[in-house]
């Protein structure tokens, strides 16, 4: 989160400790028991909440499409007095969380999505889209002349919206499927939580990424599959980049004075990351994700819910202890996308591969080493 760790549980990995376990095919965090009851299930309730959380984007650029002020966009259109009480009590999944991801993968932009929201094909489309949504929209049709960018930046975001929804759905998936997995007996430790995680990232690997909108009765594609845009590459990568490592700066854990310097201007030093963060109970969106802790703990198996009672101080620190799993299993996700788009087979004997795999593994290792690295270890 930032260069100071607040308290450390185990000393750090270094840089080349992380490099030579990829290189090694060896996992980066300890197979034990308890680590396997950790990841396993702090993913199956991960898994419940992007479910939620990928029908609520997905439902958000579709319906909500072009709405200046989405206001019940958390509702998934289904509005009744019961459902906006619970609301404002909290009582109900923080979409915030899902929200602060999106504007995160829009705001770094990086990666093959990004490369097509600024194509001629993609203003071409908007264009014909603006068209045809401001003929029976008064509001749309006053605002677009006044400020013509925004539109577009609109349709850019609800873009990047329904990508994300649709990596959430596969991961969603992938994560109950392991869950399930691990109960019948065909996952049993680390390296197969990391296999099967990878083998899912690899088998979803060449999906299209694909958006069109309804309007008045016409179909229009937003991201068309003439575009391109896949899975693994163009919304997996950027999601890991943008949320895994590179964050935004949170109110209150850094200054936001241009003065104090304590913010880098170059995006892609960003530390703000899920793997970068101190596991403090905030109860904010951002770093650490403590709403998404909240979230996880509606959905906790009851088998890592007890694990965790008997802890420590028991029920009172528990969202530490979700974001502490939650990092462990992080890690344990990002290897097994190191793992899928290794340049070589770790099993090569061609040294120019050899070396073409250690540099890979080595830009990986640099940037997780500055990570809470001290969860990695058996405790």
């Amino acid at each position: 989160m930032t260069s100071a760790k607040i308290t450390l549980s185990q000393p750090l990995v270094s840089a080349a400790e992380l490099q030579r376990r990829l290189l090694a095919g060896q996992t980066l965090l300890a197979d034990t028991p308890d680590h396997l009851l950790e990841v396993v299930g702090v993913l199956e309730s991960y898994g419940e909440v992007l479910d939620a959380y990928s029908i609520n984007l997905i439902y958000q650029a579709e319906r909500q499409f072009l709405n200046p002020f989405p206001v019940f966009r958390f509702f998934d259109g289904d509005i009744n007095p019961a459902k906006i009480w619970r609301h404002l009590n909290h009582d109900r999944i923080n979409f915030e969380y899902a929200e602060y991801c999106q504007k995160a993968m829009f705001w770094h932009a990086t990666g093959g999505l990004d490369a097509y929201l600024d194509s001629s094909s993609f203003l071409e489309s908007c264009k014909a889209i603006i068209e045809k949504k401001r003929r029976n929209d008064p509001l749309l049709s006053l605002l677009h002349p006044l400020f013509p960018g925004f539109l577009l930046e609109l349709i850019r975001s609800a873009a990047t919206t329904h990508a994300l929804g649709q990596f959430w759905r596969v991961m969603s998936d992938l994560f109950l499927d392991l869950a399930r997995a691990q109960r019948q007996g065909q996952v049993s430790n680390i390296e197969q939580v990391v296999e099967f995680i990878k083998h899912g990232l690899v088998a979803a690997a060449a999906n299209l990424i694909t958006y069109a909108v309804e309007i008045h009765g016409h179909k229009l594609w937003v991201l068309p599959p003439e575009a391109g845009l896949s899975f693994l590459a163009d919304v997996a990568v950027p999601y890991v980049e943008a949320v895994f490592l590179r964050g935004m700066p949170f109110l209150g854990t850094v200054s936001f004075n241009a003065q104090a310097q304590q913010i880098s201007p170059d995006q892609a030093s960003f530390t703000y990351g899920a793997l970068y963060a101190d596991p403090l109970p905030t109860m904010g969106a951002g770093i650490p994700p403590s709403l998404l802790m909240q979230d996880m703990y509606r959905h906790l198996p009851e088998s890592l819910h007890s694990w965790y009672l008997q802890r420590t101080r028991g029920e009172a620190d528990v969202r530490v202890k979700i974001c502490t799993s939650f990092q462990k299993s992080m890690f344990c996700v990002t290897e097994a996308a190191i793992r899928g788009t290794l340049p070589n087979s770790l099993q090569t004997k061609e040294l120019s591969q050899q070396q073409a795999n250690a540099d890979y593994a080595g830009a990986w290792a640099g940037r997780l080493a500055k990570g809470r690295t001290d969860c990695l270890a058996a405790v």
